[in-house]
């Protein structure tokens, strides 16, 4: 049976982000599971730069095979990205893809001073070279390409880890 404690594991990534963090630190959660996690670390670090997401849909280089996602999310960047220190936050991180697709978009605002990557679990089966700067889990070894590890959220704001056949 597979489980991992997805609140545990958010409080765990905040405590290795906290030392790395300033006041001018933003975050920019990736649609929607990195959304959600960013507005957990957001909160739990107590950063005054307002929140940020990014929806990859029309920066993913398998556009032209799968299409757009079915619900497609606004993009919002509410600060100045030009010189700015930017932690880019996922829930789960695969190929590498997303990630990728994350910094085309982050670019088109501006150049950041620095950019990093957050991320609740690893689950390996990179096919691009990214790596986060900050990890709550990675696991023992790579997730079939059938199964999908999905962050979820309760109505009352608890987060959880579910494993499902893709």
């Amino acid at each position: 049976m597979f489980k991992l404690d997805a609140e545990a594991l958010c409080g765990a990534l905040a405590e290795s982000m906290r030392p790395h963090v300033t006041a001018k630190t933003c975050l920019v959660g990736i649609h929607t599971g990195g959304v959600w996690l960013a507005q957990r670390l957001h909160a739990d670090l107590n950063l005054r730069q307002p929140l940020g997401s990014i929806d990859v849909s029309f920066y993913r280089d398998d556009y032209g095979t799968k299409g757009l996602h079915p619900q497609p999310q606004r993009s919002e960047i509410p600060f100045d990205v030009v010189g700015a220190h930017i932690i880019i936050v996922d829930d789960v991180l695969y190929t590498g893809r997303t990630t990728r697709a994350a910094l085309n978009e982050l670019f088109d605002y501006g150049r950041p001073a620095k950019v990093d990557l957050a991320v609740l679990v690893d689950r390996g089966g990179r096919e691009l070279p990214i790596a986060p700067r900050f990890c709550a889990h990675v696991l023992d070894g790579p997730l079939p390409a059938n199964q999908s590890l999905q962050l979820e959220r309760c109505p009352e704001g608890t987060l959880s880890l579910r494993l499902a056949n893709a």
